[in-house]
């Protein structure tokens, strides 16, 4: 996965109010013997969590299956067993971002206004160029006062080239015009920013559509990845982002932003079971640098982890 690399110490810090949850979990487990009253303490323990109704119900069930088989009896045994039943829930997925062996690959970036979305895309821009990839930005977030002004910011600040257009004006000739720029100068990316909230839902599903059409004419078969930017603290009110974003844009994959230690990391499992969507990246702090690959393994353990 290239420059995106799981750092263990970043995802135990951006999960420690998971782990507080999951952590007491263990503590309650040890030295007693599986029981309903057991089963339903896990369960109001993962839920508290974030893990969702869903991933919850099914891990449960599956606890309890083994239970009743004889295959696990005790307390000490159920956490490894979530551990494992977690991570086999990744097992298949496609975690790697989108690339086009003929350039440029587009990566549309969606989410709305608060998630972090301009930021992460600075952290996408960032880490690409750190991989040795050439990335041009385009400026598509016409509506939000100073969004366009963020954007070149960070493109000063990371020397990366960006295609704009005058606040207020139309995405979809920043898109058209960051299109001709990309395939003109042959970069390797084309990373856009896209409005995060218009004035109805049927308004934003309308713009996301004619910038994905847009892009398809110029460039065959783009945007080649379309990344949700979804707020780690926002819950399960990330589940109804998910829902009206795949719909709008046809959403790939999930940017995990403000990982930062308030959010509740389970929902990752919730929008997995109830969107189909995997994961690719997790912000972990604010700094360009601070992105990281979703890697199961990883995750799961930190969500289980000690915090000193």
């Amino acid at each position: 996965m290239g420059i995106f690399t799981a750092a263990a110490a970043a995802l135990r810090r951006g999960l420690s109010r998971t782990a507080e949850t999951l952590v007491g979990l263990t503590a309650f487990l040890a030295g007693r013997r599986i029981d309903e009253d057991l089963l339903g303490e896990v369960e109001g323990r993962l839920l508290s969590a974030d893990v969702g109704v869903t991933a919850t119900r099914e891990l449960v069930d599956a606890l309890r299956r083994d239970w009743k088989a004889g295959r696990i009896s005790t307390g000490e045994e159920v956490v490894p067993f979530l551990k494992a039943e977690l991570r086999r829930r990744w097992e298949g997925v496609d975690l790697s971002l989108a690339r086009c062996e003929r350039k440029p690959t587009v990566i549309l970036v969606v989410g709305v206004n608060g998630s972090g979305k301009t930021t992460s895309v600075a952290k996408i821009a960032a880490s690409l160029k750190a991989e040795g990839r050439t990335v041009l930005l385009a400026a598509a977030d016409t509506f939000r006062a100073g969004a366009v002004r963020q954007l070149e910011i960070w493109s000063e600040r990371l020397g990366v080239e960006l295609v704009k257009g005058v606040e207020g004006g139309d995405p979809a000739a920043v898109v058209f015009d960051a299109a001709d720029a990309a395939l003109a100068r042959g970069v390797d990316v084309l990373l856009v920013d896209t409005a995060g909230r218009l004035h109805t839902q049927d308004s934003l599903m309308r713009q996301l559509s004619k910038l994905r059409s847009v892009l398809a004419k110029k460039i065959p078969d783009a945007p080649h990845e379309t990344l949700l930017v979804l707020d780690a603290t926002a819950g399960q009110n990330a589940i109804r982002q998910a829902e009206v974003f795949t719909e709008a844009a046809e959403v790939t994959g999930i940017f995990l932003s403000k990982l930062d230690g308030t959010a509740r990391g389970g929902v990752v499992m919730a929008i997995r079971d109830q969107m189909g969507l995997p994961v690719k990246l997790v912000g972990v702090g604010e700094r360009p640098e601070d992105v990281e690959a979703f890697d199961p393994e990883t995750f799961v353990e930190a969500m289980f982890a000690e915090n000193d």
